[in-house]
């Protein structure tokens, strides 16, 4: 299939599956006489694994280690475990640090509302921070 039916058979552009292709994570297609990408029907599954990937959060290098896995005949399951652990862990961490950050801003956001801007210490850039 063209490019253009691929792109739009995975929910992409063509411009994507060029990247992909340029970054490896697609195998070069094979060119028709009149030069046109040929891709054949199993790079769907291939992008659709590159979307899944990338909603999970992972980076193209992670997915591209994925591939490589499944290209030279391994199960990467239990690769994909533990890069989805340490998403997981990840986004753990980022979470705490918005929570942390959502209870300063809240705190800040209580004072300067209750504060009478017309007592502002002049001394001060601004007694809300």
């Amino acid at each position: 299939m063209r490019i253009g039916e691929a792109a739009q058979a995975a929910g992409m552009t063509s411009k994507a599956l060029r990247f992909y292709e340029e970054h490896g994570l697609l195998p070069a297609a094979k060119r028709t006489a009149s030069g046109y990408r040929d891709y054949p029907d199993e790079t769907i599954n291939r992008l659709d694994l590159i979307r899944r990937g990338r909603a999970a959060g992972l980076a193209l290098a992670q997915i591209r280690e994925i591939l490589l896995l499944r290209d030279a005949g391994r199960a990467p399951c239990t690769h994909v475990r533990d890069l989805l652990a340490g998403q997981l862990a990840d986004l753990d961490a980022q979470i705490a640090d918005l929570v942390a950050l959502r209870t300063t801003v809240a705190g800040y956001h209580a004072a300067a509302a209750a504060a009478d801007p017309e007592a502002c210490d002049a001394d001060r850039i601004c007694s809300y921070l």
